[in-house]
């Protein structure tokens, strides 16, 4: 079986295309004026001590403002407030109820489970909000409710859990909170609609829209919640709206669309059809730099916070 190689290598590259395909009229719209967040803080370093990171993933923030951090190296679950400070940890390597092989997505429903994309155990997992196991479902294979590398996790509006895996199979699959298999995106072979090497999806808040970063064709693309195509947008490259592996992908309360462009280190914005807004970042360490930028999350409040996979670090701007 295909495994991704690492965060930032995928198996199968494909040239994307740049236009927009037309939408539908239920996707969400906003005036696409925008100003860049101010720079809040950030939090993390290389180690294993409460805190430290060695290769973290995926974000996710809950309602009352937690934010949870996935460590695909430490193969471990951390949360924080919404300032950074250390809460506490849950995992170790295994297959085991609790723990993890390379941990990757992770999503918090309204009541407060923690759902964990297990990606190498082919897996989800759900948890407390302290992190105590609930549940899991799941396994190797193509077949319903199965998986091939599960990366990307999400709430849906309707209280499913929605999962995109990265692996050959290169579908969503969608359950109940419980974990019972409820679907699948009829996605096709080829074209539009397909996936290559995806790793995270996001819906937006009140509207029935998924956002996927389609990392192995450079673009991203935006689905009805039963997986119907609405657009698509993005190409290889590293001008505004092109991407190098765009990895995580997070939706604002008002509709923007916000994309690590994992290669290029930086964070792009855009309005839910995919007009660009803007973008900060370049290859470093500061305030607004980036090495890999893997999951992004973005609070109810708007904060932004951004996985900075390569230096170990989670950096937050509102």
């Amino acid at each position: 079986m295909n495994r991704t190689k690492g965060l930032l290598g995928y198996a199968a590259l494909a040239a994307a295309l740049g236009a927009l395909v037309p939408t539908c009229s239920v996707t969400p719209t906003e005036n696409p004026t925008w100003e860049p967040p101010a720079y809040k803080g950030q939090w993390g370093s290389e180690g294993t001590a409460a805190g430290e990171f060695e290769a973290p993933t995926g974000a996710a923030v809950a309602a009352d403002g937690t934010v949870y951090v996935a460590d695909f190296s430490r193969h471990d679950v951390q949360y924080f407030t919404a300032a950074g400070s250390f809460l506490g940890r849950w995992g170790a390597r295994g297959n085991g109820d609790g723990e993890f092989e390379h941990p990757w997505g992770v999503a918090v429903a309204a009541d407060g489970t923690v759902y964990v994309a297990d990606s190498h155990n082919d897996r989800v997992q759900y948890f407390t909000p302290a992190g105590s196991f609930l549940g899991k479902w799941g396994g190797t294979g193509g077949g319903d409710g199965r998986f091939n590398t599960p990366t990307g996790i999400a709430v849906g509006p309707d209280g499913n859990i929605y999962v995109v895996e990265a692996g050959d199979t290169g579908r969503v699959q969608y359950f109940t909170p419980a974990g019972q298999f409820a679907g699948k995106w009829p996605l096709p072979e080829s074209g539009d609609g397909r996936l290559v090497g995806a790793t995270y999806l996001a819906f937006a808040p009140g509207a029935k829209v998924a956002y996927v970063a389609d990392a192995g064709n450079d673009r991203i693309q935006f689905f009805t919640a039963g997986g119907k195509l609405f657009g698509r947008w993005g190409a290889e490259g590293t001008g505004p709206g092109e991407f190098f592996r765009p990895t995580g992908v997070a939706v604002a309360p008002g509709g923007r669309v916000a994309v690590t462009d994992t290669g290029n280190d930086r964070l792009q914005v855009f309005s839910p059809k995919g007009e660009f807004l803007g973008k900060w970042g370049s290859r470093g360490a500061k305030d607004r730099q980036f090495y890999g930028p893997g999951g992004v999350a973005i609070a109810d409040d708007g904060a932004i916070y951004v996985v900075d996979r390569g230096n170990d670090r989670v950096v937050y701007y509102r």
